[in-house]
C-alpha cells in the first residue's frame, strides 16, 4: 500500500510540475496547438494576457459541432475611460483558428455577446479580450464535441 501512495506521489508531482510550466511563460503556454499559439501571440504581441474578467460559456457536451452556442461577457464599466475594445475568440482545434473578432465601444453599454460558431474537434476556446487601457484578459472553455464539423469530405 505505502508504494502505491509513493508512485501516486511522484505523479501527482510530475502533473504539478508540468502545471507550473504554464505559470512561468503563460503566454507561450495557453494553447496546445502551434496555430492558436501563434494566433493569441500575433493578438496581444509583447503584452502579459492575463486571467480573469473573461467569461465565455460553450456547453460542455456538445452533439454535433456544425451549431454551438457561445455567451461571452467581459467584465468592464464600459464608459469613455475605461471600456472593453475587442474581444477575438481562438480555437484550438479548428482549420482556422482565429474564429472572430468582436469589437465594442463605451456605448456598447455592456461588453457580452451571444452567437453560434462551428467546432472541428474537441477542444479548448480562449476569448482575448483587449481593453481601452492596453491590457489584455482571457478566459476559456472546454468542450468535448461527439459530432465534429469544419472538416473536408474526400
Amino acid at each position: 500500500m505505502t508504494e502505491l501512495k509513493l508512485s501516486r506521489r511522484r505523479y501527482l508531482s510530475a502533473l504539478g510540475l508540468l502545471g507550473i510550466s504554464s505559470w512561468i511563460a503563460p503566454s507561450v503556454a495557453i494553447a496546445k496547438k502551434p496555430e492558436a499559439m501563434e494566433t493569441i501571440a500575433k493578438i496581444v504581441g509583447a503584452n502579459t494576457v492575463r486571467d480573469g474578467r473573461v467569461k465565455l460559456v460553450i456547453p460542455p457536451l456538445v452533439e454535433s459541432g456544425n451549431l454551438v452556442v457561445l455567451k461571452l461577457s467581459i467584465e468592464s464599466p464600459m464608459t469613455a475611460n475605461d471600456y472593453v475594445k475587442a474581444v477575438h475568440v481562438v480555437s484550438e482545434a479548428n482549420p482556422s483558428p482565429n474564429m472572430f473578432t468582436a469589437y465594442f465601444t463605451p456605448r456598447s453599454g455592456r461588453a457580452e455577446l451571444t452567437t453560434r460558431v462551428r467546432l472541428a474537434d474537441s477542444q479548448r476556446v480562449w476569448a482575448i479580450a483587449q481593453m481601452s487601457d492596453g491590457s489584455f484578459w482571457r478566459g476559456s472553455a472546454d468542450t468535448l464535441v461527439t459530432l465534429s464539423a469544419c472538416t473536408e469530405m474526400i
